[in-house]
This record gives structure tokens, sequence and C-alpha cells, in this order.
């Protein structure tokens, strides 16, 4: 067995590398975690009505994702480094990382490969809801507008517009 090969078997002399790009999933994670909760707040905000507050949960919502970016690139600069170790071809995924892992690795691999897919899910699923939550906003106050102007109202039966009086309103200013 060549030298190179049995280390790759064994994981003596490739722990550094691995090791680094290990410390980068960590910090990926605690990222995720983070943008969970920030989403988690925007969507409590959203729920209360304090729309007030939803510019500044946005702004920190944005930011937690520029950092996520900006980890993703850092990672993939160790998972790059990783790959040439272990005799993976360059620009592997995290999965095919781990096929070619060595033990303890392949295990601690695999667990950030879950924790990773278990939080994009959250976010996801968090994400779409506070959407929702912002399209019925959109679409209530969007309706309020369009009650009340005046030149809205009915076609009378030759096709023309006929508008009802307008009256007074009652208007939840907190939109």
């Amino acid at each position: 067995m060549r030298g190179n090969e049995s280390s790759r078997r064994t994981g003596i002399g490739v722990g550094m590398g691995v090791q680094e790009l290990s410390a980068a999933i960590w910090h990926q994670r605690n990222l995720l975690e983070l943008l969970l909760f920030k989403l988690t707040e925007e969507q409590l905000l959203l729920t209360a009505g304090r729309t007030d507050w939803l510019a500044n949960a946005t702004r920190e919502v944005e930011q937690v994702v520029e950092r996520l970016y900006e980890s993703g690139l850092a990672r993939d600069v160790e998972a790059a480094g990783v790959a040439g170790q272990w005799g993976a071809a360059d620009g592997s995924s995290l999965r095919e990382l781990i096929q070619h892992a060595p033990p303890p690795w392949d295990e601690v691999l695999s667990e950030h490969l879950t924790a990773l897919t278990t939080l994009t899910t959250r976010i996801r699923d968090l994400r779409d809801a506070n959407a929702q939550f912002l399209r019925a906003g959109l679409r209530a106050a969007q309706e309020t507008l369009a009650g009340l102007d005046g030149a809205t109202g009915t076609y009378d039966s030759h096709g023309a517009s006929r508008a009802e009086p307008v009256g007074a309103r009652l208007v939840d200013k907190r939109l």
C-alpha cells in the first residue's frame, strides 16, 4: 500500500485540513441557527402585527444571510483542500467527501450533513411561512386601499362605471 493511500485510510496525517473543514462547518451551523432565530423573530413580529419593527428584523436576516455566504466560501476552500488530500474530485460536495473520508471523519462529516440538512429544511419552512404572512398582509392592505378609492364602483347595465358615494371609512393605521 502506498504511503498516501495508507494515511488516507487510517486518517493519519490528514487531520489538519479536515479539522479546519469541520470548524468551518460548525461556524456555518451556528450561523444557520442564528438565521432560524432571526426568522422566528420576524414571524413573531408579523403575527403580533408589529410591522414597525419589521424593517429591523429583515435587515438582521439579510446580515446573517450575507455572513452565511462568506462562511460558505470559506467552507468551500477548506473542502477543496480536503478533497485533494482524500483523492476526491475538485468541487466535491460534503456528501461526496463523506464517501472518501477515513474514520472517524466519515461519521463527523455525516453528522454535520444531517444537521445542515435539518437546519436548512427548518429555515426554508419558516421563510415560506413568513412570506405567506407578508403576502396576506399586502393583500389586506391593497384591499383596504382599493376600498378607499371613491372612483371604484360597479358597472351598470350599459357597461358604464358607476361610482358609489364614499361615506365615512374606518382605517386601521397600524397597517
